[in-house]
């Protein structure tokens, strides 16, 4: 019975973290429509898009002390319906302000939802005693693609934002809600009650400080691609204005299929090797895009990138959960803003470096900060699948 609670409890699981990749695809890809739909001026732009991770941050803080009340299941429960509601009302309003509300809503939600999410991953990995983590940012990974692709097709057929949002919204609000009924939250047997789990326990940031700024890198790494890779090919490498939408498809796709078998890596090989090999093959990947002498070469890059970074975000929440196993959740929350913080200095940082020295140059800087993972990578260990003595612990769960 309890093996089939948690089989049930990681399938809802997965589903919400699909669910989220579909919702925050949709959005992001969408900007320049929204921008259009609310006449958002190219100087307010940047203060709009900064403000959803500042508020996502401030989400995530919040989670931290609602948990100790109410479980990351029941902060999950309603976050994830709250943000796909706030993509439907960007959406569906008119006015300015609508578009600041919703988009507030939006960031605050995504915080909330992203913290509880990787809190509850965390907690069934410690249930399972391996490595499943991976594997829910695959699915994550999936629904960006899933969300981008009809992005794509309301953006193709010139569909408006609330004809394109609509049908995802329609059917993705009662599947997460629906699914929340199976969330299990997992512990090891002898951490106690999950409300007495974090009781008592302190989380040190000095401790914590090597995987956050390991966080701050690899979305720092994937904000770069994000924002700068089509504008890269064709402007640097001389690409096509088609063949520049390309490698951000590439590097998504490659996401997915590192994830999907990352978790077989952990297992096999152990958390600081995974992570090591990673960040080399991310860095390499930044080296091969900085020096590529055509698009084909930048995109070879790219490819590398994806399959080098999809590993390091999911290992770091794991690693915080295996650090402070007596406080996991508080760890995560904290852990969770750094994401924000890659998120904001990213785009920034290289879109200065490129224009005031050169986009080749920008990408020299990501490398260096990706290819620093490695002096910290000793706080991934032990493994995951390893609790003392080379054996998994029993396995118990808590069923909401």
């Amino acid at each position: 019975m309890k093996d089939a609670r948690l089989r049930h409890g990681r399938a809802s699981l997965a589903l919400s973290f699909f669910v989220q990749g579909v919702t925050f695809a949709l959005l992001v890809t969408r900007i320049p429509a929204i921008q259009d739909r609310y006449g958002i001026s190219d100087g307010l732009l940047p203060v709009f898009l900064a403000a959803v991770p500042i508020l996502a941050g401030v989400g995530s803080v919040v989670t931290e002390k609602v948990v100790a009340r109410v479980r990351p299941r029941g902060v999950l429960r309603w976050a994830q319906p709250v943000v796909l509601l706030a993509l439907l009302g960007v959406g569906a309003g008119s006015e300015l302000w609508q578009a600041a509300v919703a988009l507030g809503v939006f960031g605050l939600s995504v915080g909330a939802l992203d913290a509880s999410m990787n809190m509850m991953g965390v907690s069934l990995q410690r249930a399972y005693g391996r490595s499943i983590m991976l594997g829910f940012h695959a699915a994550y990974s999936l629904g960006g693609i899933a969300g981008a692709s009809m992005a794509w097709a309301g953006a193709h057929w010139d569909l408006t934002l609330l004809v394109s949002y609509l049908p995802a919204v329609v059917v993705l609000l009662p599947a997460a809600f629906i699914g929340s009924r199976w969330y299990v939250e997992g512990k090891a047997e002898g951490d106690g009650p999950p409300e007495e789990v974090s009781s008592g326990v302190s989380v040190s940031f000095k401790l914590l400080m090597p995987l956050c700024l390991v966080m701050s890198f690899a979305y720092i790494g994937d904000s770069t691609v994000s924002n700068w890779s089509a504008k890269y090919l064709q402007d640097v490498l001389g690409s096509s204005e088609q063949l520049s939408t390309v490698p951000y498809n590439v590097y998504m796709v490659t996401t997915l299929l590192g994830r999907a078998v990352g978790d077989f890596g952990v297992r096999r090989f152990g958390a600081v090797a995974v992570v090591r090999f990673g960040s080399v093959l991310a860095a390499a990947g930044f080296g091969v895009v900085a020096v590529a002498s055509g698009a084909w070469i930048g995109m070879l890059g790219f490819t590398m990138l994806g399959l080098g970074l999809c590993v390091i975000v999911p290992q770091t929440f794991a690693a915080a959960g295996r650090m402070f196993p007596g406080a996991s959740d508080t760890a995560i929350a904290r852990l969770n803003v750094f994401n924000y913080v890659g998120f904001l200095v990213g785009s920034p940082l290289v879109g200065a470096l490129g224009d005031a020295w050169s986009y080749r140059g920008a990408m020299l800087v990501p490398m260096v900060l990706v290819l620093a993972t490695l002096v910290y990578a000793k706080s991934f260990g032990p493994e995951p699948a390893r609790y003392g003595g080379g054996h998994e612990r029993p396995r118990t769960v808590d069923v909401g």
